[in-house]
């Protein structure tokens, strides 16, 4: 399977880097251009390449991983989805902590994340979880680091769940993207920065 990455900042890199060990496809792309990503992909071995947005956004599967109000530019160059994957790690934060998120009304940040990808089959994760528990190998002595995701797809939150548990996490499905991302965003969410191990 071949993995596009949106976004090559700590998260987007992250999880390049799972992909990429379980011996993935990955092609990274950024707001500022293929050439920007050269240390990067050197950084991550020959499975990965550097791409424009577009080309990222052809894989079987794509990582959103840009900063909530970067969202909409970072779409607006995908005019269609044909039902691939689009997994979105974001959080509706516009300020410096996360307190200092939006208010969406009834909208969960995956629903707004949807309205801008068309086609695009969306799949919630990794929001909930602090980088420092994203990069490193989830497989800890104590257990796995669960990871919790939802989607209104089943059949994409099927093929998410395996690549989630082939790079080391222990997915949980969480639910919609409606009822499942209220657990899991920022601002009230029960799941939000929670971690938490799974015991093998």
């Amino acid at each position: 399977m071949e993995f596009g990455i949106i976004g090559a900042g700590t998260i987007g890199k992250g999880i390049a880097g799972h992909l990429v060990t379980a011996g993935h496809r990955v092609v990274l792309s950024n707001s500022r251009g293929p050439d920007t990503l050269s240390d990067t992909v050197v950084r991550l071995g020959p499975l990965a390449t550097a791409g424009t947005v577009a080309e990222a956004a052809a894989a079987e599967m794509v990582f959103l991983a840009v900063r909530w109000l970067d969202i909409p530019a970072a779409l607006a160059d995908v005019s269609s989805w044909d039902g691939r994957i689009l997994v979105d790690t974001s959080n509706h934060i516009v300020g410096p902590t996360p307190r200092d998120f939006v208010d969406l009304g009834p909208e969960t940040g995956s629903e707004f994340v949807a309205r801008h990808a068309p086609g695009a089959r969306v799949v919630k994760a990794f929001n909930t979880l602090y980088a420092q528990y994203i990069v490193p190998d989830p497989r800890h002595v104590e257990g796995r680091q669960l990871l919790f995701y939802a989607g209104d797809d089943a059949d994409a939150k099927a093929d998410f769940h395996a690549v989630a548990d082939e790079i080391g996490f222990a997915p949980v499905d969480a639910g919609s993207l409606r009822e499942g991302g209220r657990l899991m965003q920022v601002g009230g969410g029960p799941l939000s920065a929670l971690h938490a191990l799974k015991q093998d």
